[in-house]
């Protein structure tokens, strides 16, 4: 945990952007796999850790706005819990660090919200992502579960978002830590490929370096010689001379702080030529979409940048014809390019999504509904504190190339006899994470090998 005064200026600065009513924070629960006591791995919610900072399961909290009241709920363990898990902190003792100091048994919430409901008060919460706490909201505010959702605060959720999406120099050198790891992550991984081996090789040691540091991994691991499948988690295949293999990992910290990262390199010792050619490219999308990066830049624009460059660089390629920019503007990149360049990131590898796309990464403006900008997950306006991925890549979608052939899309700007040679060619991604600064950008973390020079010197 932070230190205390972190989280108490983080429920005023919240307390002031509500300005009344009575603010619920439910904590996640232990979710079990196939019985009661054999669990998933806890993970608790990320807006609950960012206001009260402990990690803990059956947890929940109010903020009373009007009547200047916190309070932690939760359950002591018993002693059978006791002989199975060991001497526990008491919900008491849990919640001092972060600066509360009234706790009560979970039973008592109800008969608080009962009484909040009676009065007329107003009872905010952020709309659930687990099915447990759409029955718990139910259960407390005598919502039906089709209906918790709609009653979810959108005055809460923006006010949340404001927060989180500036991040602190506290929270800045969490995540960095992460990156730092991911980076080491990516590294092993390059080391380590070779032809013959199973994907699930690489990730097993992925996975390992981030447990050696007490860490975990921000989201489930992506190690595929099949890099056009955008969120490939299968790990079966083995590993080919000539394939490329694309890496999608990042490391959580302890506090749960993410890092995210996206390496493609060459199971042969180098690049193909025609390998050099598209990975090249692909950089060149990469570095186009960093130098955009400033404060009060869209970063609608900073994705119009990386696709700007795809599409030059198809036409080189002999990929591509017409005029670039128009062939953005329809929507014809997106043949190679059919997702978004990157995502906010920090408590959550995809922060706050749980809160609402449309708020987190559009300010409520409406979204694209064109193929592969309405995958864009952040479009608004950038500001000093934002943390985000920079992650455009290039792919080779046999059933997308199908499709639109098919369909004669975009025969004014797509090569199809081009494309048919590389129907089998794969998919390329790099991914850094980056900082907004008042007059600038950073990149957070040590480098990551990422020119093709710098690849094959770790490969051979």
């Amino acid at each position: 945990m932070f230190q205390a005064e972190v989280y108490i200026q983080r429920r005023k600065i919240l307390c002031e952007k509500m300005g009344s009513g009575i603010v619920l924070f439910l904590g996640n629960q232990e979710s079990p796999m196939n019985y009661l006591d054999n669990t998933y791995h806890f993970r608790q919610d990320s807006s609950f850790l960012y206001y009260f900072g402990i990690d803990f399961p059956s947890l929940a909290a109010i903020i009373d706005v009007d009547n200047q009241r916190q309070i932690i709920f939760g359950n002591d363990y018993t002693i059978d819990d006791i002989v199975w898990m060991g001497p526990q902190p008491t919900i008491a003792d849990r919640a001092i660090p972060s600066g509360i100091f009234e706790t009560q048994p979970t039973q008592n919430l109800f008969s608080i919200l009962k009484n909040a409901q009676k009065s007329g008060r107003e009872i905010h919460f952020l709309p659930p992502y687990r099915s447990e706490n759409t029955i718990r909201l139910q259960s407390y505010l005598h919502i039906s579960a089709e209906e918790v959702t709609n009653h979810a605060s959108t005055r809460l959720a923006k006010a949340v978002i404001s927060q989180r999406e500036i991040k602190s120099a506290e929270e800045i050198i969490e995540i960095e830590k992460t990156v730092n790891l991911s980076v080491d992550m990516h590294i092993a991984a390059m080391k380590l490929a070779r032809s013959g081996m199973r994907e699930s090789h690489i990730a097993a040691r992925v996975n390992e370096i981030a447990q050696e540091q007490d860490c975990t991994i921000a989201f489930p691991i992506i190690a595929t010689i099949n890099g056009q499948t955008l969120h490939n988690h299968s790990h079966h295949n083995i590993l080919k001379e000539d394939d490329l293999f694309l890496l999608d990992a990042g490391a959580e910290s302890a506090m749960h702080y993410a890092g995210d990262l996206s390496s493609t390199f060459p199971v042969s010792s180098r690049f193909t030529n025609i390998q050099k050619q598209i990975y090249q490219a692909s950089l060149l999308a990469h570095e186009a979409a960093i130098q955009t990066i400033a404060p009060g830049i869209r970063f609608k624009d900073v994705h119009l940048a990386a696709c700007l460059s795809i599409t030059n660089s198809m036409k080189e390629l002999g990929l591509m014809k017409g005029d670039a920019s128009e062939a953005v503007a329809a929507g014809a990149h997106a043949l190679f390019f059919p997702c978004g360049t990157g995502h906010m990131m920090g408590l959550d590898v995809h922060d706050m999504e749980d809160l609402g796309e449309v708020w987190v990464g559009y300010n409520g403006e409406p979204k694209s509904t064109q193929f592969g900008l309405k995958s864009l997950r952040l479009a608004k306006e950038l500001l000093p504190g934002h943390v985000f991925t920079i992650e455009p890549g290039i792919y080779f979608i046999p059933e997308l190339i199908d499709k639109w052939k098919s369909e004669g899309k975009f025969n004014e700007f797509l090569n199809w006899n081009e494309i048919e040679k590389f129907r089998n060619f794969g998919g390329i991604r790099n991914e850094e994470d980056f900082l907004v600064l008042e007059t600038g950008y950073r990149r957070l973390g040590k480098e990551k090998p990422k020119t093709i020079a710098e690849v094959e010197k770790i490969r051979n």
